[in-house]
């Protein structure tokens, strides 16, 4: 029930020396404020490098042949051995918990010589054979027209699908770019599609859209790689981890191809999943430092409302032993100085989650206003569930910062307490 003479009671105390009061208040007030600041910060983080992997199949692993390490069955270490197309069905069958095989071949490259021609325009870029399921592993959309389809592998089309940054280097600016022809490696390919990377790509986002997909067996065809894969993309289902299937896999290709178990060189591999996951455990410190921080902040604060309480405890003496001779209970002592600390807690802490929220508001819209691309740190902000968790704590804090000097307050004798002057 609410008792309005107990509220006048705790405002009139609390505003009698109201330059104290703000100056107790703001520990809190800050503390809380920092406290909702460094978690949006990490959050922010966490979303811009998430960005960075939007649309990447991050439970995806790469694999690639090495000069083997060791000799085995009478064959000798150092030797060189190719993936080749039938170890992709094999893999489907041995390991159902994958979703994607994607066999890929690589020529060329920005540092490498030029090997793509339109008119009188020659340049090096990254040309790749590859699968239609590669597009739903790595981040890209296709802006333009489509990408590899299953008719173009089936029939080896020589169909190729292109990035701005081949287009800013091949093209006037007026061209048609779908329909048109590219020459590489002396071979014509027509422009089915145009795409665009999606994320940051780990700062490459530049140089990623100045690739050049065609079929994979039109690749094989059209530069002599017979049954050779230079490598592979393999992703697991949601429900399985690419990380746990990783030993079985590099196992059953080292003993297709004739490779001791033992050698942990013949097969060069990058971990996706792994990696990511050592991202997101990342985050999840950076949560805890920023929890560990905020809360000492806050705890800080919560002490100098204990120590202030105290001291208004003790300029209230006579007034506290005037009630208890009058009939108070302890009890009502006890409520009475508790609900001031909370009352002062909780109105503090909420001016400080108030002040954090317009500051992350303002960066928000800073953040807006930048261009996206590249960018490390996105949408700070904190969820529900979290300015709840504030709210606990600021009750938690207000309870703990009035009991010591609400302790106090009932031990105070009716008769000492009268005779203080």
């Amino acid at each position: 029930m609410f008792d309005r003479d107990k509220w006048d009671e705790i405002l009139e105390a609390l505003t009698a020396n109201t330059f104290r009061t703000i100056l107790t208040a703001f520990g809190v007030f800050w503390g809380i404020f920092i406290l909702v600041i460094l978690l949006a910060a990490g959050n922010g983080l966490e979303n811009g490098v998430k960005q960075g992997f939007s649309g990447m199949a991050t439970n995806t692993m790469f694999m690639w042949t090495q000069a083997t390490s060791k000799p085995y069955k009478g064959l000798p270490k150092t030797r060189q051995f190719n993936f080749q197309n039938r170890d992709v069905p094999a893999l489907k069958e041995k390991f159902p918990d994958l979703l994607y095989v994607s066999p890929r071949n690589q020529l060329g490259g920005h540092n490498g010589s030029n090997n793509v021609v339109r008119g009188t325009k020659t340049a090096a870029f990254n040309v790749y054979g590859d699968y239609p399921e590669y597009v739903k592993q790595e981040s890209m959309d296709i802006i333009r027209g489509r990408f590899v389809n299953y008719q173009d592998i089936e029939s080896s089309r020589k169909v190729a699908v292109i990035g701005q940054g081949v287009i800013d280097g091949l093209y006037e600016k007026v061209e048609e770019v779908i329909g048109s022809y590219i020459e590489v490696n002396g071979v014509n390919f027509m422009v089915v599609g145009v795409y665009k990377t999606k994320g940051n790509n780990n700062g490459n986002a530049e140089e990623n859209q100045k690739n050049i997909f065609i079929p994979f067996t039109a690749f094989q065809q059209a530069f002599n790689y017979g049954d050779r894969v230079g490598w592979m993309a393999l992703t697991a289902n949601d429900d399985a981890s690419i990380t746990d299937l990783k030993p079985k896999i590099l196992e059953f290709i080292k003993s297709r191809h004739s490779i001791s178990p033992d050698d942990e060189r013949a097969i060069g591999n990058f971990d996706l999943y792994a990696e990511f996951s050592k991202i997101l455990g990342l985050f999840s410190i950076l949560r805890f430092i920023a929890y560990f921080v905020g809360t000492l902040v806050l705890l800080s604060g919560v002490i100098g409302i204990s120590n202030i309480m105290l001291i208004v405890v003790k300029e209230r003496t006579k007034e506290i032993g005037i009630r208890r001779a009058l009939g108070a209970t302890p009890a009502a002592i006890r409520s009475q100085i508790l609900l001031e600390a909370i009352f002062l807690t909780i109105s503090a802490g909420m001016l400080g989650i108030g002040a954090a929220t317009g500051v992350l508001i303002i960066i928000n819209k800073i953040l807006d206003s930048m261009p996206s691309e590249g960018s490390m740190f996105a949408n700070p902000s904190v969820d529900l569930p979290v300015v709840f968790f504030a709210l606990i704590i600021l009750v938690g804090s207000g309870l703990l910062a009035g009991f010591i000097p609400a302790q106090t307050a009932i031990k105070v004798k009716p008769v000492d307490a009268l005779r203080t002057e």
